[in-house]
């Protein structure tokens, strides 16, 4: 039944649900879900760039496999596929209902949620496979799959501009993202009201350098996909882990690696902050009420 603050602001039943304390809640396991990953992204990747890889790839895939292996591994799975459900859950009602912030109606907006809800639900999926099949096995490697899927597309008719149109999207999206990080963007989405002057510093800083890192790496695997276009050869598409790899290729050497590995887990413990933190609007009536400052 529709509240009468719902019905002044003539919210649609769509709109309510979207907006709701559920869909809050999807939202927040999503996020958890994605820091999780993150951060074993970025362990793996530390230990390849620091000489004591054990054959895992640095990217999802490596991450679910490693989760797999765990004592419970089964259930850990089970419950990363729950948080990534949620996730394309969240994004996809706001890529219909529009975000729950300032601006959040926007049709960029809303083909960015639908973009992310088709990203997270194949996650999801592959997550699944895996939980289905044992634990440790099940995921394709991401590299190889990233050389399989270009290699379809080129097949198809005018796929060689679809694989280079795609390549150069995600650089740009990767630039976007390293510069929104840099101004601090995120913040907006955030309840910095509700956290201390220290604690606030540090999800700045995590937000800052892990979103230097996620765009960075995201440039490059665009510039990886546009060079597969661009030489009709789908063995220049490069996955994450092979993406990261490459950065140990560069004059900076194994560093720039380790560099890289470090920012995507400083990323995902920004995951968890953001999940703490985001803000709800439809559910700030209380904001208004004072919190300490020091109350972290």
């Amino acid at each position: 039944m529709a509240t009468e603050k719902d019905a002044a602001q003539g919210k649609t039943p769509g709109q309510r649900v979207a907006d709701s304390r559920a869909m809050e809640v999807a939202a927040r396991i999503g996020l958890c879900a994605r820091g999780v990953i993150y951060v074993l992204v970025g362990l793996l990747a530390v230990r390849i760039g620091t000489g004591g890889g054990s054959g895992k790839e640095a990217d999802r895939s490596g991450a679910v496999r490693t989760i797999g292996e765990q004592p419970y591994g089964q259930v850990l799975l089970w419950a990363l596929v729950v948080g990534l459900a949620a996730m394309a859950l969240w994004r996809l009602s706001e890529a219909v209902f529009g975000q729950a912030t300032e601006g959040g109606d926007k049709w960029t907006r809303r083909l960015g949620s639908l973009g992310l809800a088709v990203f997270y639900l194949v996650i999801c999926i592959g997550v699944m496979q895996t939980a289905l099949v044992g634990g440790s096995g099940g995921t394709r490697a991401g590299d190889q799959a990233s050389k399989d899927y270009t290699a379809r597309v080129l097949e198809w008719p005018y796929g060689r501009v679809l694989v280079g149109v795609f390549g150069a999207v995600l650089a740009i999206v990767g630039v976007v993202i390293v510069v929104r990080s840099l101004m601090r963007k995120f913040e907006k989405n955030l309840r910095t009201d509700r956290m201390s002057r220290t604690t606030r510093r540090i999800v700045a800083a995590l937000g800052i350098i892990g979103g230097v890192a996620c765009g960075v790496v995201a440039v490059a695997t665009g510039l990886f996909v546009l060079l597969a276009a661009v030489r009709f050869d789908a063995s220049e598409a490069k996955g994450l882990d092979e993406t990261l790899r490459s950065f140990a290729d560069t004059p900076a050497g194994p560093m720039l690696l380790i560099a890289a590995a470090v920012g995507l887990l400083l990323f995902g413990l920004y995951s968890f902050c953001e999940a703490r933190w985001r803000k709800a609007p439809e559910h700030d009536a209380s904001a208004g009420q004072p919190i300490s400052r020091d109350a972290d």
